[in-house]
C-alpha cells in the first residue's frame, strides 16, 4: 500500500516553553528538520508574556517551569479567549494529571518520555485541526446572564451573589441549558469526583443555588428531573 501522501506536512510557527536543556534541544532540532519555525523559551514567565503578544499555530507546553507554572500560563491563555492548539509535555504521566491538563484547557497530553516521532505527529495533527472557536464570554438564558470573565451572575440585571461551587454548578447547567444534567455529570465537572460518593452533596448545593436564582422572580429556570438530574429552561 502506497504511503504517498504521509510524508506531507504544513510548516507551522510554533511556540516551545521547556525548561529542560535536553529535551528542549532534542525536540526543537526535530521540530525545525521537519520545516517548522520553533520559539523556544525555558522561563514560565517569559512564556507566557509571548503567548500572549504573538501569533502561533501551535504551542507545546512543560507542565513544571520555573517562575510560572505550565497549567497557570494555560489558565491565562484561555482566559483571554485564545484557543490556540497547545500540547502539553510533562513527566507526570498519570491518568488525574492527563485528565488536569485536558480539563484546563489543552488540545493533548503527552507523558516523558515519549518518541519525537509520536510528538511530531501528534503537532501535525493539532496544525491541522487549528484553533477551536472560543467559547462566548456572556452566557444568556431568558434574564439571566453569566459574565464568564468576570464570574458575574445577574437575573433582571440585579446581581446574584453565588459560591465557587454554586457558579460552576449553574455554569454547567446554562451551557447545557434544555438539557438534563445529570447528577453524575455534576460531580465530574464540579467536584472532580469519578464515582458517586452516596451523598446527596449535589443536591444540597443545587437546593441552594435555586434560592438565589429563583426565589425572588416569577419564571423558574432550574427544574429537577426525578431520578436523574436538573435541567435549566425557561418555561
Amino acid at each position: 500500500m502506497s504511503d504517498a501522501g504521509s510524508c506531507t506536512h504544513v510548516s507551522m510557527h510554533i511556540l516551545f516553553i521547556e525548561d529542560d536543556e535536553r529535551v528542549a534541544g532534542y525536540v526543537t532540532k526535530g521540530l525545525r528538520e521537519a520545516g517548522h519555525l520553533v520559539d523556544h523559551l525555558a522561563d514560565g514567565k517569559q512564556g507566557l508574556v509571548q503567548a500572549t503578544c504573538e501569533s502561533y499555530d501551535v504551542i507545546i507546553l512543560d507542565r513544571m517551569l520555573p517562575t510560572v507554572d505550565g497549567l497557570k500560563i494555560l489558565h491565562t491563555i484561555r482566559a483571554t479567549g485564545d484557543m490556540t492548539p497547545v500540547l502539553i509535555l510533562s513527566a507526570l504521566g498519570d491518568v488525574d494529571e492527563r485528565v488536569r491538563g485536558l480539563q484546563a484547557g489543552s488540545d493533548d497530553y503527552l507523558a516523558k518520555p515519549f518518541s519525537l516521532t509520536e510528538l511530531l505527529a501528534r503537532v501535525e495533527v493539532l496544525g491541522r485541526r487549528g484553533p477551536v472557536a472560543a467559547e462566548p464570554s456572556m452566557l444568556k438564558i431568558a434574564d439571566l446572564e453569566i459574565d464568564r470573565l468576570g464570574h458575574l451572575v445577574k437575573r433582571r440585571g440585579k446581581r446574584i451573589e453565588l459560591t465557587a461551587r454554586e457558579y460552576r454548578i449553574l455554569e454547567c447547567l446554562v451551557r447545557n441549558a434544555g438539557r438534563v444534567v445529570t447528577r453524575t455529570m455534576l460531580l465530574e465537572n464540579v467536584w472532580d469526583y469519578h464515582f458517586d460518593p452516596q451523598t446527596n452533596i449535589v443536591d444540597q448545593h443545587v437546593s441552594k443555588l435555586r434560592q438565589k436564582i429563583d426565589r425572588d422572580f416569577a419564571v423558574q429556570l432550574i427544574h429537577t428531573v426525578r431520578g436523574t438530574g436538573y435541567v435549566l429552561r425557561a418555561e
